[in-house]
């Protein structure tokens, strides 16, 4: 029970010394933590604005 005590008290000491990560740090660190789901949006979202942009092209021509 201590043992949770110390821990709990050396992460607020730690946070509190340490400024807060940035927003980019902690999407970074997700993606490398959830590799496949990341490469499954990121083509996702390529393949929908590729559609978006020839769609738009093809009605505007």
């Amino acid at each position: 029970m201590s043992n949770l005590s110390t821990e709990t008290q050396n992460s607020e000491t730690q946070t509190n010394t340490e400024a807060a990560p940035s927003y980019t740090k902690l999407a970074m660190r997700n993606m490398v933590r959830k590799r496949g789901t990341s490469l499954k949006h990121f083509f996702l979202t390529t393949i929908a604005l590729l559609a978006f942009f020839i769609g738009i092209s093809y009605l505007t021509r």
